[in-house]
């Protein structure tokens, strides 16, 4: 990759990639903002933490990044958006919000690999991506992924994930979620 990846240094930068961003399609039939919003409020519905929550919706933050650095998307190359996301958000939130999404490509890749009918549920736009980042965890990857304490929170967040691109359109917003994004902000 060409350009350097920042950080932010800010609650209102990242919830501004949203703002300029969030309305691009990325192969869902929904747009970036409302499969945040979505995946949010799964994740409210089933109690997460506070944190978790503000995870589940900054998932995909990686994505937006690129974005807005200018960067072509290529359905053929893994973009590495939750690791990308994750260090982007490292200064502003703590790991209990950027571990989960570092983790949650690898939570589908070790679904795959422990739930053999979890492949079946993926959507497309979510089997094309598997492939690229590296299909299912092989078995040391696998123990590697369960031994991690935040391999539950992966998963909590890979389910909302799966679950949160209905086109049934919440009234939400991202900005929504301002507040409580700060509330758990370092």
């Amino acid at each position: 990759m060409s350009k350097e990846l920042p950080q932010a240094q800010s609650v209102e930068e990242v919830f501004a990639l949203y703002d300029r961003h969030g309305e691009v399609y990325y192969g869902e039939g929904i747009n970036q903002n409302q499969h945040a919003v979505q995946c949010a409020e799964l994740a409210e519905l089933e109690g997460a933490s506070p944190a978790l929550v503000v995870a589940t919706l900054l998932h995909d933050v990686g994505h937006l990044l690129h974005l807005d650095l200018g960067l072509e998307h290529n359905q053929d190359v893994d973009d590495d958006h939750e690791a990308t996301g994750a260090k982007y958000l490292a200064k502003v939130f703590p790991p209990e919000v950027t571990r989960a999404i570092a983790m949650h490509v690898t939570a589908k890749r070790y679904r795959c690999a422990v739930e053999p009918e979890y492949f079946g549920t993926l959507t497309e736009a979510s089997v094309l991506s598997l492939a690229v980042q590296g299909g299912p965890l092989n078995a040391e990857e696998t123990a590697r992924f369960e031994r991690n304490p935040g391999s539950q929170d992966a998963l909590a967040l890979r389910e909302w994930d799966d679950r949160g691109k209905s086109l049934e359109l919440s009234n939400r917003t991202p900005r929504d979620y301002f507040e409580l994004a700060m509330s758990v902000a370092r």
